[in-house]
């Protein structure tokens, strides 16, 4: 009997897609559970009863353990240690950037132009550290760029609530982003972005944006 794996997660997110595209990498297959994160599922709540955040990934040993389950919480805010201090860093963007384009979409007037500066700057400083380089850590994709790279389907959502563009901005990021695209790991587990903004326009009238 093979080991059960289960990741409790929700469609729409950075942290959850940068976590499939691990596990698709890995040739690792799971059972996908969408969590609806205003109604959570009781499992949720027993799997990650202190943070109550996604993505959780659940192992079940059938064999070695009988029924024994390891559960792993890969959220956002709490990440595994990089072997350099430039790679703990670049990981760390992957927060400033979550923050920055959460920021974009909840926010209005003044407060968004600041916002879109922001996000543009932690966009140029990705762009300086990725250089000419194919991927931030050189020939071969690797882990920060499966953590930025979720980010790519919500691009849409900010730039038509922000009135701009990323391209005209950081072309080497766009020009990284399609890269990473082409692998089947990474196009299969982004979602479409129009689905994405969808969403995102969902949220804004649930917190009273628009």
């Amino acid at each position: 009997m093979a080991d059960e794996v289960i990741l409790l997660d929700s469609w729409p997110s950075m942290f959850g897609i940068r976590v499939r595209i691990a596990l698709a990498e890995k040739g690792v297959e799971y059972e996908f559970r969408d969590e609806d994160l205003v109604n959570k599922t009781p499992m949720l709540l027993q799997m990650n009863p202190i943070h109550k955040k996604i993505p959780v990934l659940i192992h079940y040993y059938a064999e070695v353990r009988r029924g024994e389950r390891v559960v792993t919480m890969v959220e956002g805010q709490k990440q595994e240690r990089c072997p350099s201090k430039r790679a703990s860093r670049l990981q760390n963007s992957e927060i400033e950037v979550y923050n920055a384009g959460t920021k974009i979409w909840s926010l209005k007037g003044e407060e968004l132009e600041t916002a879109k500066k922001e996000f543009i700057e932690i966009m140029k400083t990705l762009e300086a550290e990725l250089g000419d380089k194919s991927y931030f850590g050189g020939d071969n994709f690797g882990f920060v760029d499966a953590s930025l790279i979720p980010f790519y389907c919500w691009f849409y959502s900010y730039e038509t609530l922000g009135n701009f563009s990323i391209e005209t901005e950081c072309p080497k990021i766009i020009a990284w982003a399609k890269r990473c695209m082409q692998k089947e790991t990474v196009s299969k587990s982004l979602k479409d972005e129009k689905k994405v903004f969808e969403f995102v326009l969902m949220l804004r009238k649930r917190y009273g944006v628009e």
